[in-house]
């Protein structure tokens, strides 16, 4: 018998091999009904995969995260199904869920056009209202191998002889349409399928590898009702209104061009509200006790290899030579921050040490990853590294979290956190790991914050802490993270002098919490859809005289705004009006002076807002007095 703990702590116990399926229907047959799976001992698994061992058990439905990978891992198998039968020849790769749907990789002499798409999902919705059920069989090597050499699937061969010789070997079959080599987690039928939407056709090579075959991709997102997919087409829209390239060239903030692809141009406009941002980031860092360094862009090989990059990194990183030595171009800040440490001697009375740097690095991505300010290869990172005693480590940590607090609630951010453990590349010895996730789990549930546990994603040389925000559009961005780590004092022979006149190891956190600034960047235009809030918007307020009669009032109104300590422009192009509010609200300047006979004789502004809302006879005094307090306590609400 096995012992399966519930959410609510309550005990039951089963037979040995009892199915997914049949503890949920023993729950509660209406939640079996509801529901599409299980979490056990923090995996996800299937409603048709046995129960092993003693467990905690969680049943997920459709709204889960957990339940969207089984039900879209299913329906990317109902896709592969949906192509075998109208492509018989195809040779099939993989095809996981991912974030937002799933994908199949797969090779055939037939080139996907997008009027394909729905065909596609035409066939998979027959094959979904047949009621497929999804048998899991386990399988030798040599049954599995034999299998799919008959049926010419090359790429299913060189994955199971890849696998380890004891490695337990599955197949997932859908009825007698389609069988695939998989671990699961799946549905237990295709029924459930009641909306699909292929997305995109893509290229991708085969295991990421530019060496090996291009294979043609098809992303596709489902749901359980029809309605929910007529909600996610709206909400595309809403992303698309929101794109920060299409906004970026509307209001001439940053542009790419081919001669830099990944290396983002950012524009006077771009700069405003790049030096605004870290404006006021650093006054918040001083004032909180960080100092602020400059290190390297550039330093020799040797470094690399004792921080563990070289080993761990290197794919990543870029290279260069001086007087015939090898250098590297930083992927991260760590380092040079390590070395400005090791400069001096310190005693424990200095501990911590917050050292800040808005360092610049460079990463190597794929051409195909590039995407806009959210994937480049060059970018700045807020880092902070935090030199401390053991002891300082959850008072670091907490003071990090309470920044966090502040920079993301200032621009309406709601956030989770999620705990990452070790990972398979870890650097360093297994008791260090152990005491640090130890450090941040302590600190995290001592202070009563919830978070999502991430197994065997920490960097390499240390577990963390990361930040993942929900913007406007309800999508969810990792921006922030904290690390701890073991490693790097080590490697570099950090010390300080404890009250004894001994020598200790300190520890160090690693500290990035608007992460990339670019990349921070494009989520705040996609989350105010381009409409900063006043502080940070490079077009603050747009003076538009009525006519050439009016320039002169309305140069003298823009002094006044400028003295204040605003940005302001005036449009004397020979324009209509309303070409010039049109043309202002897609710059999304905060507000809209007209000035007519009207406001040169009462001395009184029309103000309008970018909802062209207008509010008539305010002062300018009392025009600028509303600006200085909405800016100056950051609000993101308009003071007209």
């Amino acid at each position: 018998m096995i012992k399966v703990t519930l959410p609510d702590n309550s005990v039951k116990e089963y037979i040995e091999g009892i199915l997914v399926r049949d503890v949920t229907k023993d729950i509660s047959n209406g939640l079996y009904r509801q529901a599409v799976g299980a979490v056990v001992n923090g995996k996800v698994m299937g409603y048709i995969e046995p129960l092993t061992e003693d467990c905690d058990f969680r049943v997920v439905k459709f709204d889960d995260p957990e339940g969207k990978e089984i039900f879209w891992h299913t329906t990317s198998h109902v896709m592969a199904a949906a192509i075998k039968q109208l492509w018989p020849d195809t040779k099939f790769a993989i095809g996981p869920a991912i974030g937002d749907g799933f994908y199949y990789d797969m090779e055939t002499d037939h080139r996907f056009v997008p009027e394909d798409l729905e065909k596609i999902e035409e066939k998979m919705l027959e094959i979904a209202k047949d009621d497929k059920k999804m048998v899991r069989l386990e399988v030798s090597r040599d049954e599995a191998l034999k299998m799919f050499k008959e049926e010419g699937q090359d790429y299913k061969v060189e994955l199971i002889n890849d696998l380890a010789e004891d490695e337990l070997i599955t197949l997932y079959k859908m009825g007698d349409v389609f069988t695939d080599l998989c671990r699961g987690p799946h549905l237990e039928s295709t029924k459930k399928i009641k909306a699909v939407k292929l997305k995109t056709i893509a290229g991708a090579y085969w295991r990421g590898d530019s060496d090996r075959q291009m294979l043609q991709r098809i992303y596709g997102i489902s749901f359980e009702k029809a309605k929910q997919l007529e909600e996610w087409e709206e909400l595309q829209k809403e992303i698309e209104r929101r794109d920060h390239r299409k906004i970026g060239r509307e209001m001439d903030l940053f542009s790419f061009h081919e001669e830099g692809p990944g290396f983002p141009f950012f524009h006077p406009n771009g700069m405003i509200l790049m030096n605004e941002l870290l404006d006021w980031w650093r006054d918040v860092l001083e004032e909180r006790g960080y100092g602020e360094i400059k290190t390297p862009l550039i330093m020799n090989e040797e470094l690399w290899h004792r921080s563990g990059h070289w080993d761990h990194y290197k794919e990543n990183m870029y290279f260069t030579k001086i007087d015939e030595e090898d250098y590297a171009i930083k992927p991260m800040n760590c380092p040079g921050s390590v070395l400005t440490y090791a400069s001096n001697q310190h005693s424990y009375r200095d501990l911590p040490i917050r050292l800040a740097e808005f360092g610049q690095v460079h990463r190597h991505e794929l051409s195909g990853t590039l995407h806009g300010l959210f994937r480049v290869r060059t970018f700045t990172q807020d880092d902070a590294h935090v030199y401390c005693l053991p002891s300082q480590i959850k008072d670091e940590v907490y003071r990090m979290i309470d920044l966090a607090d502040l920079l993301y609630s200032t621009f309406g951010f709601k956030y989770s956190l999620e705990l990452s453990t070790r990972p398979d590349d870890y650097m360093g010895e297994l008791a260090d790991w152990d005491f640090a996730e130890e450090q941040l789990k302590a600190a995290l549930e001592e202070r009563g914050i919830d978070y999502e546990l991430n197994p065997g994603d920490g960097a390499f040389y240390g577990p963390k802490i990361d930040f993942h925000l929900e913007d406007a559009a309800k999508r969810e961005w990792q921006c922030g993270t904290i690390q701890l780590d073991f490693q790097l004092p080590q490697n570099f022979d950090l010390t300080y002098v404890d009250e004894n006149g001994e020598k200790q190891r300190p520890v160090m956190l690693h500290r990035a919490l608007l992460g990339s600034v670019e990349r921070f960047i494009g989520v705040l235009t996609e989350h105010f859809a381009g409409r900063f809030p006043l502080w940070l918007n490079p077009e603050q307020v747009v003076i538009i005289p009525v006519s050439d009669k009016f320039l002169d009032t309305a140069e003298k109104l823009q002094g006044e705004i400028k003295e204040a300590g605003f940005r302001v422009s005036v449009d004397a192009r020979s324009e209509g009006v309303g070409y010039k509010i049109r043309q202002a609200q897609l710059m999304r300047a905060n507000y809209m002076l007209v000035v007519g006979e009207k406001e040169e004789s009462s001395k009184l502004l029309t103000v309008r807002n970018r909802d062209g809302e207008e509010i008539s006879d305010v002062s300018v005094d009392s025009f600028i007095e509303e600006l200085n307090k909405e800016r100056d306590s950051k609000s993101v609400n308009s003071a007209f």
